[in-house]
């Protein structure tokens, strides 16, 4: 699948000041001229801070994911809102993914200005400003595919007055969102609760039901048996709505969509999807999750459920934020000129994990190195008493958090193994 003519033209995009971390002497070149040199990110005249992507560990996690998906028999709608990358989205695309996952309106607005023809919006969607939005989308491409969340009656009623009032032709397409339990987030909390949503769409002419949703990860004191629970009442819901016949606006060969998963329990969704029953249309079981295109050194590597089947394989941390140390004021004290404006910090700070002599280029790892603390533009490393560590050295540091790593960043460098820089990812968030 060819990128979208969007796509490939942001390698029309000036190389500029509005880019951190690019080489100054790139000012006047083009984002594909300056791929184009493949320069080395240590010695082609990056400065620091700077964000790497590995190419070879995002292709690797690009092909994990489309292949897991295929062995289960899941189609696969990878959240975007983790990268907000139309360059991700399109090699997704490549990889087997059927749509790409919203959760505002301002991302899937991205995503139709990259020509992405279907969205899935996890989320309930009642501004009338983007209702109006959506409608003009739909009615002037019928290859469009849109389907968003709803969970409340009165949400409902917001979507069908909206819609109605801009002369919407075509339908939306709608999943009722089941709650992951009390205390969880969005979501109608019982099937009584889900069932008066139904009823409602059914009365709504803007408004087509085409399945059930929710999000896994919201399950209160989530385990393994928790979330499976939860998932089997997802699958019930889909499987009461369809003998009740509420599916009965689907044409001849639509699928019911039962769609969730984000990147902590796919292994238990997969598990629990195989068990849908037949139905009277075919299903899309949707998976959604995100993090895995680039996957991290914290968070998501203690959550991946690759941890739980490592047969199913593996995936591999792709960032690296490098930074210089610019102040050694004591021997168990060094900071280095990267902090919040560039790191992930909400779930945990950085991780040290190789040192770049600014003497010989020569790499080592950041041994009795830790960052101890973020201000805005410094991170406060402790330093062991073995530690090798002076001014001008360049620390890599492993992040967590992939959603609050790539927003910090409007254009990335995707760097080979040996520091060549092949190109550059765009994000617009």
């Amino acid at each position: 699948m060819a990128a979208a003519p969007h796509v490939t033209a942001l390698a029309d995009e000036p190389v500029d000041h509005r880019f951190k971390g690019l080489p100054p002497d790139a000012a006047g070149l083009t984002v594909g001229a300056l791929a184009a040199e493949r320069r080395n990110l240590f010695d082609g005249g990056f400065t620091t801070p700077v964000l790497a992507l590995s190419a070879e560990s995002v292709e690797h996690n690009l092909a994990l994911l489309e292949t897991y998906a295929e062995r289960h028999g899941l189609a696969f709608a990878p959240h975007g809102k983790t990268s907000m990358s139309p360059q991700l989205f399109a090699r997704q695309l490549q990889h087997g993914a059927w749509g790409i996952t919203a959760a505002v309106p301002h991302q899937a607005r991205v995503y139709r200005a990259f020509g992405i023809g279907r969205i899935f919006l996890a989320n309930e969607l009642v501004d009338a400003a983007a209702l109006r939005w959506l409608a003009g989308e739909l009615d002037a491409d019928p290859d469009f595919a849109f389907v968003c969340y709803v969970d409340s009656v009165r949400g409902v009623e917001l979507m069908d007055e909206a819609l109605r009032a801009a002369g919407a032709s075509r339908p939306v397409d709608v999943v009722v969102e089941l709650g992951a339990g009390e205390g969880a987030r969005t979501g109608a909390r019982t099937e009584a609760d889900c069932a008066a949503v139904a009823d409602a769409v059914a009365g709504a002419a803007a408004l087509r039901l085409v399945g059930v949703a929710g999000y896994e990860g919201e399950v209160p004191q989530a385990s393994g048996e928790r979330v499976r629970d939860w998932l089997r009442r997802l699958v019930a819901l889909a499987a009461g709505f369809d003998a009740e016949g509420r599916f009965a606006g689907l044409g001849a060969g639509e699928p019911i969509v039962v769609s969730a998963g984000g990147s902590a329990w796919f292994d238990a969704v997969a598990e629990v999807f195989a068990e849908i029953p037949g139905l009277s249309a075919p299903v899309l079981k949707l998976l959604r999750s995100g993090a895995y295109v680039s996957h991290d050194d914290g968070h998501y590597r203690h959550l991946t459920p690759f941890n739980r089947v490592p047969e199913e394989g593996a995936l591999r941390p792709a960032f690296r934020l490098w930074a210089q140390v610019v102040s050694r004021p004591t021997a168990e004290q060094a900071f280095l000129n990267a902090g919040k404006r560039d790191a992930a910090y909400d779930l945990d700070l950085p991780e040290a994990q190789v040192v770049r002599s600014a003497r010989d280029g020569s790499v080592r790892a950041a041994e009795g190195i830790t960052v101890s603390g973020l201000s805005d533009q410094h991170a406060w490393v402790r330093t062991g008493p073995d530690a090798r560590l002076e001014v001008g050295d360049w620390v890599g540091m492993g992040l967590s958090h992939p959603c609050t790593s790539f927003d910090k960043w409007q254009l990335i460098p995707l760097v080979e193994a040996d520091g060549t820089v092949t190109d550059f990812v765009r994000t617009f968030f």
